[in-house]
């Protein structure tokens, strides 16, 4: 399967030929494919923010290039505004960027930017809502009389409502409560099942990621160090420690029975997994 979207060699340098000169990435080959539930982790300052603000044309790269579809998607100015639709991004708090005088006209203003007719953008603002689990009563409401989490839901919707074949996520969850955040999760989940999207997660939490993420991406000091499922990234947990990341804490209380002798899988990173170990290791000890 090709992917939908990549990087080949992919640098970026802030503030060249200053005092202050960064290299934020430095030769990432990044691919993410269709359908897929990717993960991005990496601990702030390794670069996973500029790596997404790339995935649709917010910045430009300083060498090599980003490709949608096998296309350069700074090939030409028509293809570069295609990517910023096809490619949807949500920034971290993304509530803070609602503006308008409705959640309606809020979640409308992509699908307007796309010229599409009145009842299309209709359409589209009332099922992203949807998705979100916003109830269309608020759909009339000022964007500032919701609360936090219904103003988090609005602001993906926004998003949703290009109805994007690639939406990236960067902290998704910040700043909910568990209940909040699983909610949140769940949609995202829901519109990538219906719409057979590809979504990218960035997120801090490890469990987060284990939970939901088909394939895990990490991102150290500008470049590419890890990619795999998660048993096979976060098998690697020194290393990632040694990066200034976590390990799930599952994953954590089975390193340190395995480093105690005790012959248990110290891959597993979520609560079933740890269950299916001990019962293994448990067979294992009365088969002897």
């Amino acid at each position: 399967m090709d992917p939908i979207l990549q990087t080949e060699k992919l640098c970026h340098t802030y503030s060249s030929g200053t005092p202050f000169q960064h290299d934020a990435l430095v030769d990432v080959d990044f691919a993410a494919y269709p359908g897929e539930y990717l993960g991005i982790i990496g601990r702030t300052g390794s670069g996973k923010s500029t790596l997404i603000q790339h995935l649709n044309g917010l910045l430009k790269p300083t060498s090599g290039r980003v490709l949608l579809n096998g296309q350069d998607i700074w090939s030409d100015k028509a293809f570069t505004r295609s990517a910023r639709f096809q490619v949807g991004l949500v920034f971290q708090f993304p509530e803070y960027q609602l503006f308008a005088e409705t959640v309606y006209k809020d979640i409308a203003f992509g699908p307007k930017n796309m010229g599409l007719d009145e009842g299309e953008i209709d359409r589209r603002v009332r099922r992203a809502a949807g998705f979100v689990g916003l109830d269309e009563a608020l759909l009339d409401k000022s964007p500032f009389e919701l609360s936090g989490g219904q103003k988090r839901r609005a602001a993906i919707a926004g998003v949703i409502a290009m109805e994007p074949r690639v939406l990236v996520l960067d902290e998704p969850t910040a700043g909910l409560d568990p209940s909040g955040s699983e909610e949140i999760l769940s949609n995202i989940r829901a519109y990538q099942q219906e719409q057979q999207a590809t979504i990218i997660l960035v997120s801090h939490s490890m469990e987060e990621v284990a939970q939901n993420v088909d394939r895990l991406v990490v991102i150290c000091d500008g470049r590419l160090r890890y990619s795999g499922t998660p048993r096979e990234v976060f098998s690697h947990g020194p290393e990632l420690e040694a990066m200034g990341l976590g390990v799930p804490q599952m994953t954590r209380v089975f390193h340190r029975l395995r480093g105690l002798g005790l012959p248990v899988d110290s891959s597993v990173y979520t609560v079933e997994q740890a269950r299916d170990a001990v019962l293994a290791a448990l067979a294992g000890k009365e088969g002897r």
